[in-house]
């Protein structure tokens, strides 16, 4: 994983998040044309961000519709 810069991006917080504050964003429209995700802490939006591939992303996020990451 790469970090990514933070400054063009347009981020969104899931319509889940209403939780204080400790939420992740990403950066849909980036993903859609270079393949990567970039993730951040909500909380430090002038912080670094993580670059995952589109693909582990989507991985991931369907483990977590499945259920399949509930236990820790």
């Amino acid at each position: 994983m790469t970090t990514t810069e933070t400054t063009t991006q347009q981020w969104v917080k899931s319509s889940y998040s209403n939780n204080g504050g400790t939420c992740v964003e990403w950066a849909p429209r980036t993903a859609s044309t270079t393949g990567i995700v970039p993730v951040r802490d909500s909380k430090n939006p002038s912080g670094p961000a993580l670059g995952i591939p589109a693909t582990a992303f989507a991985t991931f996020v369907a483990g977590i519709r499945a259920g399949s990451l509930d236990a820790v």
